[in-house]
């Protein structure tokens, strides 16, 4: 019983490491381009790294450019998130930091969209790399245009794809159940056997006595 406890326990500790190594990593995605008046647009900017440079000082700026072609600094990174100095009064308060800790995101977000919220968006980021023996740099530009509508548009393909993921989770957790019902149920019945074969091996002697026969009186 203990083994199969152990076994059980195993089978369980492989399916937690399975579905942390599931976590999704650093992807370069493609940011959204259509947000909803009154709602929240979260501005998608990535920069990923790689293991060897997670160490590495991350510098960030932010710009719209408007119909009239005016770049405009609208927030920054420098040690930690904050509004630039001379914000105009349209975005102060409105802008959030949405990155991660780790600077691979390194988005923002926009509270209370508005329709003049269309344009152009640049995210512009410095990255310093200290190695043992040297140090290095590099930069990102993603650039984003972004359309405010009044009301949501309904995206199909989002909805069949979280539809999707939903069913293949559902199915591979019903997998493993199978499989550890499965190795339960054959371990169960091999030490079932192992123990048959013990009592019948134990039996043997007993049953092969000899008659030691009448005793001899002298």
């Amino acid at each position: 019983m203990a083994t199969q406890v152990r076994v059980v326990l195993h089978l369980f500790l492989l399916y937690i490491l399975a579905v942390q190594e599931g976590r999704p990593v650093c992807v370069d995605v493609d940011p959204e381009t259509e947000a909803v008046k009154g709602g929240f647009m979260k501005l998608k900017c990535i920069y990923c790294m790689k293991r060897e440079e997670i160490n590495a000082r991350t510098e960030v700026k932010w710009y719209y450019i408007g119909p009239d072609k005016r770049e405009v600094l609208i927030y920054e990174y420098y040690g930690g998130p904050r509004e630039p100095e001379n914000l105009e009064d349209h975005w102060k308060g409105r802008l959030v930091w949405n990155g991660s800790k780790d600077m691979q995101d390194i988005s923002i977000g926009i509270l209370n969209v508005t329709l003049n919220d269309t344009g152009t968006y640049n995210c512009r980021a410095l990255r310093f790399y200290k190695y043992n023996f040297f140090t290095s740099n590099g930069t990102k530009n993603i650039t984003i245009n972004l359309k405010v509508k009044e009301k949501a548009s309904q995206d199909t393909t989002a909805l069949y794809s979280q539809i999707m993921m939903y069913v293949l989770l559902v199915f591979l957790t019903l997998w493993l159940l199978v499989e550890m019902i499965y190795c339960y149920r054959k371990i169960s019945k091999s030490d079932e056997q192992a123990q048959d074969n013990a009592t019948d091996y134990l039996a043997i002697p007993s049953e092969n006595k000899e008659d030691p026969g009448p005793s001899i009186k002298e």
